[in-house]
C-alpha cells in the first residue's frame, strides 16, 4: 500500500495505465491472429488486404512502447516472409 499522496496517485496512473496497455496489446494480438489464420486458410486475398493494417498496428504500438523497434521489425519481416511464400 501507499504510503504518501504521491505514491497513491503514482498507483492510480500506473493502474490506469496498465488497463490501457493491455487493451492494446490485446488489439494488436488478435489483428495478427486474423492474419494468421487468413494464412493457414490460404486466403491470399484477405491476408494481402490484412497485411498494411497488421503493419500499422505493429508500428502503432512500438511508438507506444508497448513492443520495442527491434520487436516490431522483427514481426514485420516475419509476416511479410510467410506472406510471400503463399503468393
Amino acid at each position: 500500500m501507499p504510503n504518501t499522496k504521491s505514491a497513491e496517485k503514482a498507483l492510480r496512473q500506473s493502474d490506469r495505465r496498465h488497463i490501457r496497455n493491455v487493451k492494446q496489446k490485446k488489439s494488436m494480438k488478435d489483428v495478427l491472429k486474423r492474419f494468421e489464420k487468413a494464412l493457414l486458410e490460404k486466403n491470399n486475398s484477405e491476408a494481402l488486404s490484412l497485411l498494411s493494417s497488421v503493419q500499422g498496428v505493429i508500428d502503432k504500438a512500438a511508438k507506444r512502447n508497448l513492443i520495442t523497434k527491434n520487436t516490431a521489425a522483427r514481426k514485420k519481416s516475419r509476416i511479410a516472409k510467410r506472406l510471400k511464400k503463399l503468393v
